[in-house]
């Protein structure tokens, strides 16, 4: 279960998303729905129905199937865009409204401070009983990571009377590539490092997957996509350095296996690391360059490197 792309929602324009909101916090004509509590409203039952549905497995289950149950989240390098303290407490108070915003209630009973201050009675508040039942209701943590953004601080949004939870955080996000976008993205691996050494940090070094990880390209575009090796051999790395680092990091996923149907730009734009041709009725499938060297580097025959440079992966056309 992944709830954290909930605060988008409300803003998003384009199908397939439920496109429910209130003015003035979207694009549409929408008359359903109400941005300023119900995304705090609908996370809140979301972690309810988590953590009641983790007690039942513990319960009845668990000793039979030796299951574990976790929880991913939706996380970026959250970058001040200067080196000022105010940037870096909104950096800090965004990290609160995205990420802690699900991880805090499952390890400490309840939410951000941050949170709780800003947003005051538009976020619901747990029983002392909800509170214990959360707390611990996770064994891992799926931790989803693409991009970053640059983050700085914006008190005058507190001053608005009609606030959504982008206001409540009172920091301006600002995106190096546009979420609906087919640009790709930069090779950051030192960026998701420090989020991972992030949980470990703030949120007692929960077990970790990367649920995940992956490079945007233009739908269609060429097999030879050396920008998707380049990205997944920095970030593998930087998965690594943070497991040297402390990180309680238990897997990899890349995303994705295939081409398919995105949730935020639907056919156009792809992760996959295979090719499939729409145009067959067969849907055959193709692999590109980043499907020979994930299987390379899973064989373990070939070596982790950290610059970007052609030279990394130009055997690869050998």
């Amino acid at each position: 279960m992944s709830p954290m792309p909930l605060p988008w929602v409300a803003m998003i324009k384009e199908p397939p998303l439920p496109q429910r909101c209130s003015p003035p916090f979207c694009t549409t004509n929408s008359t359903r729905g109400n941005s300023t509590y119900e995304p705090y409203l609908a996370v809140h039952h979301i972690l309810l129905s988590h953590s009641s549905a983790v007690r039942l497995y513990r319960r009845k289950y668990r000793d039979q199937q030796h299951g574990y149950v976790g929880i991913s989240v939706y996380t970026f390098g959250f970058i001040p865009l200067t080196d000022s303290e105010k940037d870096k407490a909104a950096s800090q108070r965004a990290r609160d409204f995205l990420v802690g915003w699900i991880i805090e209630p499952l390890v400490h009973g309840d939410y951000p401070i941050s949170m709780k201050k800003n947003a005051g009675a538009r976020i619901p508040t747990f029983t002392t009983r909800e509170s214990e039942q959360l707390k611990g209701s996770s064994d891992f943590i799926g931790v989803i990571y693409y991009n970053n953004v640059n983050v700085t601080d914006n008190p005058d949004a507190l001053k608005t009377p009609l606030r959504d939870i982008l206001a409540d955080m009172a920091a301006s996000l600002i995106y190096l590539q546009d979420l609906f976008s087919e640009e790709e993205y930069p090779v950051t691996p030192w960026s998701l490092r420090e989020e991972l050494n992030n949980f470990q940090l703030h949120y007692g070094n929960p077990p970790m997957f990367i649920h995940e990880n992956g490079q945007r390209t233009m739908s269609n575009s060429s097999l030879q996509d050396v920008s998707r090796v380049k990205y997944l051999q920095g970030n593998i790395g930087g998965v690594l350095d943070a497991l040297r680092d402390g990180s309680n990091i238990k897997g990899y996923f890349a995303w994705s296996f295939l081409d398919l149907f995105e949730l935020l730009a639907g056919y156009k734009s792809s992760f996959g690391l295979y090719y499939v041709d729409r145009d067959d009725p067969e849907l055959k499938r193709y692999p590109k360059l980043s499907a020979k060297w994930y299987k390379w580097f899973l064989r373990g025959t070939i070596e982790l490197k950290k610059d970007a440079s052609f030279d990394s992966v130009g055997h690869l056309f050998q």
